[in-house]
């Protein structure tokens, strides 16, 4: 048996962000260290890259504020959230993550879940993932991307159709203004290669995730969590929070342009608010979810195992207490075949109503709240404030 600590190291540098040329091109400029230092500077300088350039174009244009055009640009919601909330954010989740999420895995190894044999194959799946995290390749391919497809998906789906500070319609045609060009193949761009970055690791995450489930994995069916000693993957969903915000933050955004500018309702988007939802419970939720097949295995086995032992041991304590096999000096008050036919009980039923993922309904709700919480402001544009206070404080009394 290995018990020296030495020989069973754990993981502890294992992250989903400390790697790529980004950050190694972050760290060159003095905007990261290698442990993700200097936060408060990477934020400012990369939000106002992409926003500050947009103030000072269209002052100078004269669409900061008014003019002939419909949507200034300090009037801009989605502008001022996407560069000044949603990008923050994206980059505050890079510190959380990568602080959380090497700590979750290191449970595998605490927690002895990953046998010693399996150990090697472990060790590969560790490796593979951090290589896959510093491909140049994967990061040049996502640049492109961001600069084709997804350029365009935001153009024809995304941007509004009446005359804006960063564009005006003509012949039904968008002509950018030079506030325009840098937001449209600038400041948009920053954001899109900042989120499609966090798609590709989670990607990674998922992936490490499907390949450990398929080692020979120590869980236990009687294990309090309810998940074979696996329920400490549902914490993953808060290290994700500042990501899945900066999302809710930006559906916000997009969704009060169109409200504002464009005369729809918040009852309008529904379906594209019920689908970010499903999108984002899927994006983290998701990767967890490659053990349930193990998780069934473990729940079907323990049914069986301690379906046996509860049997005998049922049987046997109806031979002794029922069936005059107790000594005649044995008391039955006080005895502690009592309290081990009670323990006997709570283990089985622990084993049949394991989760069948490694999360709970607390950890559904952790995901989408993040996602939902800044559209709440939004429903001051079909009720006001006074009305809403009324109803709340009819629900409370």
């Amino acid at each position: 048996m290995m018990n020296n600590t030495s020989e069973f190291k754990i993981p502890d540098d294992f992250s989903l962000v400390l790697g790529g040329p980004l950050f190694q091109l972050l760290i060159r400029a003095r905007l990261s260290t290698d442990t993700l230092g200097l936060l408060k500077r990477r934020v400012i300088v990369i939000s106002l890259f992409a926003w500050l350039p947009l103030l000072v174009l269209s002052v100078l244009a004269g669409e900061a504020l008014g003019g002939a055009i419909k949507v200034p640009f300090f009037y801009d919601v989605d502008a001022h959230v996407r560069f000044l909330g949603a990008v923050p954010l994206l980059l505050v989740a890079e510190l959380v993550v990568h602080q959380r999420i090497r700590l979750i895995i290191q449970q595998f190894i605490e927690r002895r879940i990953v046998l010693p044999q399996a150990r090697p194959e472990f060790d590969a799946i560790f490796g593979s993932a951090l290589r896959l995290r510093n491909s140049v390749v994967i990061e040049v391919l996502l640049l492109v991307l961001v600069l084709t497809a997804t350029h365009y998906l935001w153009a024809s789906q995304m941007a509004l159709e009446s005359a804006t500070w960063y564009a005006a319609i003509v012949d039904g045609h968008r002509q950018y203004s030079p506030a325009g060009y840098w937001y449209a193949f600038v400041s948009i761009p920053i954001y899109q290669f900042l989120l499609a970055r966090w798609f590709f690791r989670i990607f990674i995450w998922a992936r490490f995730l499907w390949q450990v489930s398929r080692l020979d994995l120590h869980l236990v069916p009687t294990h309090p969590d309810r998940a074979a000693g696996l329920g400490f993957l549902g914490g993953s969903v808060m290290a994700f929070w500042p990501l899945l915000l900066s999302q809710g933050a930006l559906l916000a955004g997009l969704i009060a342009n169109h409200i504002f500018y464009e005369g729809k309702t918040l009852l309008d988007f529904k379906p594209e608010i019920v689908a970010a939802v499903v999108f984002i419970l899927l994006l983290v939720l998701g990767p967890l979810c490659v053990f349930a097949p193990r998780l069934a295995q473990v729940k079907r086995q323990g049914l069986l195992e301690y379906g046996a032992l509860a049997n005998r041991y049922v049987r046997e304590f109806d031979d002794k207490w029922l069936r005059g096999g107790a000594p005649l000096d044995e008391p039955l008050v006080g005895s502690g075949d009592i309290q081990s036919l009670n323990d006997m009980a709570g283990s089985f039923e622990v084993v049949q109503t394991m989760r069948p993922f490694p999360f709970s309904k607390t950890a559904v709700l952790q995901t989408a709240i993040p996602v939902l919480v800044p559209l709440l402001p939004l429903t001051l544009t079909m009720i006001s404030l006074e009305d809403l206070v009324k109803r709340l404080m009819g629900i409370l009394l």
